[in-house]
This record gives C-alpha cells, structure tokens and sequence, in this order.
C-alpha cells in the first residue's frame, strides 16, 4: 500500500499535543483590529485548543500525526 498523504495546509497551522489535543493559533487577528474590542483583541493571544468535532476533522487530513 502506498503511504497516506498529509494536507500541506494542516501541517503548517495545526501541532499536536501530547494528549492527542489539536493547538491551533487563534482565529480573527489578520486585519480590522480598529473594530475589534480590546478584550477580544487580549483574549485571542496565543494559541487554543479546538473543540472535539473540529479534531476529529482535522485528524483525517493528519494521518500520521
């Protein structure tokens, strides 16, 4: 059987944890900060953990991940 190929995209903005979790960098910082309010611009540093269904959708394009 030939190997299972991974998404290019999934590899380069997903990592994951050591528990299986899936870190990915928080989602609505690219452009319009002057709209965005100063808590969400604080709380949306760093990175997250997805919720369980999204996991399970990005696991399929990470087989050996």
């Amino acid at each position: 059987m030939p190997k299972m190929k991974t998404k290019s995209g999934v590899k380069k903005r997903f990592k994951i944890t050591a528990t299986g979790k899936i870190k990915s960098a928080q989602a609505g910082k690219r452009h319009g900060m002057i709209k965005r309010t100063r808590k969400f611009i604080r709380d949306a540093r760093g990175t997250t953990v997805l919720s369980e269904p999204d996991t399970k959708i990005v696991k399929q394009f990470m087989p050996y991940g």
